[in-house]
């Protein structure tokens, strides 16, 4: 696949003139192998201050237990579970990206699919703590296992979709984990061959071996592709049992049968859009903006068009569902979303992710990097918002009025949340720090096919039809990463 000529009217996935695989090598690891530059520094100094209040934060609720959130009689769940689903929707980007494009044959999603599933992982991570935060004695967190127990026969409910939280959940970090760590491998031995001293046997315990051999790289290439086929059916079930948690409840506003569907196409509407956040800085902070081009940006942009226009359609048969069932309490209950008294969060939410991505139909603001990294934030906030609504706004108002209550978040609720974003960002800030944020050997394959080098060689050539040469030279005006006087003569 490597060695065949790739059409000439595709868009490049790799950029700049005079690249090796030498040189590819040392721009991915020049972050690794030298001192981290005053941005990364900024950054992780920020970041780790929030880490530090989720640490606070967190030992303050263990102390005080759940009475220091704003969770009341009516609220039972708030910002928590808010904070929970939006993680894990958050990591979803990185499984589709990591094995669903790579069973698809997609290349472009070697330059990013590394950062990707780094924030997979992390972004659980994120997510599993507010889990055991939420349990007020997370000591006996092991009750959530069917183990042998000191209290008689204790078991866990099967019945309930908390308990296949536990495990879709599980299962899927360590899936993920799996599929991370193997496709570091080759990258790790590359450190390894180039460091001296402690750092080299470091890197050679983490490169379990890797000596680059045929048979290596064949188990390698097989390995990936199982991972792939079993990470590819996780990318619909994690999110549509996180979607059971309300579901399979008699709630009105949770008791829909379009939540699964609805929160995998969130799921992945919002993944994509932290990847930008992520990525759009990183490529700038770490000089990599020949391996993570324009093209990649506009394909993720893309993306995050239709799947907000998938989440817009699914909040709209929302409604239209309720008024159908003729059901009063399930038509009040989003009524009360739009209308009462939180219909601030309800707009918000339909601005940032109904309104916003659809200025993604104009080229010019998909292939616009500061614009694609400010609507990355946007929809990020608008897919908290629609968590929170969900949750928040079908409790507060039940059955019965004398019941009504309102949610007010607490110093601790808000401080948990930036917390998790500052834990966030510390883990993939360490991650560049030292591992190579882009896959090299898979960007290498790259360099001879699907390149800006290799396709002017072909041009140069001259055996080429002069319309699609044409039509090449105006696709690369978007890029930043291209010098267009290079093409003036051609």
């Amino acid at each position: 696949m490597a060695h065949q000529h790739e059409s000439i009217i595709r868009e490049p996935l790799m950029t700049g003139k005079d690249i090796t695989f030498a040189k590819i090598t040392n721009d991915i690891l020049l972050p690794v192998e030298n001192k981290p530059n005053k941005a990364w520094w900024i950054g992780f100094t920020f970041s780790s201050l929030g880490a530090l209040l989720w640490v606070v934060s967190i030992s303050y609720t263990f102390w005080f237990g759940l009475g220091a959130w704003g969770l009341n009689k009516t609220v039972g769940w708030a910002w928590d579970i808010t904070g929970f689903v939006w993680w894990v929707g958050i990591g979803h980007a990185g499984t589709l990206i990591s094995a669903v494009l790579l069973i698809f044959r997609q290349n472009w999603r070697n330059s990013i699919n590394r950062s990707a599933e780094a924030m997979t992982i992390f972004a659980v991570i994120c997510a599993a703590t507010y889990i055991v935060a939420h349990m007020g004695r997370p000591w006996l967190a092991y009750f959530t296992l069917p183990l042998p127990n000191q209290y008689g026969s204790l078991w866990v409910n099967w019945n309930s979709a908390l308990m296949m939280d536990v495990f879709a959940i599980s299962t899927y970090f360590s899936v993920s984990l799996l599929f991370w760590y193997t496709g570091l491998l080759p990258d790790i031995a590359s450190i390894r061959d180039r460091a001296t001293g402690l750092r080299k046997r470091i890197y050679s315990i983490l490169s379990f071996g890797w000596t680059g051999s045929l048979k290596t790289w064949q188990r390698f290439e097989t390995v990936s592709l199982i991972l792939a086929g079993i990470s590819t059916p996780l990318v619909l079930s994690v999110h549509t049992i996180v979607s059971f948690d309300f579901a399979t409840s008699l709630e009105p506003g949770w008791h829909t049968t379009i939540f699964p569907p609805y929160f995998v196409a969130g799921a992945i509407f919002s993944g994509f859009a932290m990847v930008q956040t992520l990525l759009l800085v990183t490529r700038k902070v770490l000089g990599l903006e020949n391996y993570i081009t324009m093209f990649h940006i506009e394909s993720m942009n893309k993306i995050i068009l239709l799947t907000g226009s998938i989440v817009g359609v699914a909040y709209i048969t929302e409604f239209f569902i309720a008024w159908y069932s003729g059901v009063e309490y399930e038509q009040y209950a989003f009524i009360n979303r739009a209308t009462g008294p939180y219909w601030w969060a309800y707009w918000s939410m339909m601005s940032c992710n109904v309104i916003s991505p659809q200025l993604f139909w104009s080229k010019y603001l998909r292939t616009n990097i500061k614009f694609s990294w400010f609507l990355s934030i946007i929809v990020n906030i608008g897919m908290w918002f629609e968590r929170f609504v969900i949750i928040v706004t079908s409790l507060h108002r039940d059955y019965i009025p004398s019941s009504w209550a309102m949610f007010y978040p607490t110093w601790v609720d808000v401080s948990v949340f930036i917390g998790s974003i500052g834990l966030f960002f510390t883990m993939f800030l360490l991650f560049i720090r030292v591992l190579p944020s882009v896959a090299i050997a898979e960007v290498k394959l790259l360099l001879k096919t699907s390149s800006e080098q290799a396709k002017k060689r072909l041009i140069d050539e001259g055996h080429l039809d002069a319309a699609e040469v044409q039509y090449y030279k105006e696709s690369l005006v978007k890029y930043d990463s291209v010098d267009l006087a290079d093409y003036e003569k051609v």
